[in-house]
Formats: C-alpha cells, sequence, structure tokens
C-alpha cells in the first residue's frame, strides 16, 4: 500500500499521520504544501477549496481530509 501525503512543516497531525504509516509499513510519498509548486493549488482540489492538512490520498483514490483534526 502507498499514500500521498500532503503536508506542512511543523504540523503535529502531519507527524502523526507520518508516524502512523511509517509503523503499519506504508510507503508514503510527502508533499510539502510550501515548497513544492502547485501542491497549494492541488490542495485546494482535493479539498473543495479548504487548506487543511494533512490531507492522505490513498492508492485507490480515497481522499482522506485532516481525520484526525489538521
Amino acid at each position: 500500500m502507498s499514500v500521498t501525503l500532503y503536508v506542512k512543516p511543523a504540523c503535529p497531525y502531519c507527524a502523526a499521520a507520518r508516524r502512523e504509516y511509517a509503523a503499519r509499513g506504508v510507503l508514503v510519498e510527502e508533499v510539502d504544501v510550501y515548497s513544492v509548486d502547485g501542491a497549494r493549488e492541488k490542495l485546494a482540489e482535493l479539498t473543495g477549496g479548504r487548506m487543511l492538512v494533512p490531507v492522505i490520498v490513498e492508492e485507490d483514490g480515497r481522499v482522506r481530509v485532516a481525520p484526525e483534526g489538521g
């Protein structure tokens, strides 16, 4: 299994998601919404315009927006 994780620096919810997936052995591709060109636009598209992180996109396409409160 793999996920794409949209994150921002110093986000405790992002860090928790990162730890959870690491503990489960899930491959994570991280996208820092502050440093990756076009990432904020993609984040807005995935969230319906809300600028919340973490956003988790699973390999089956399912999107989870700030599942722990972001």
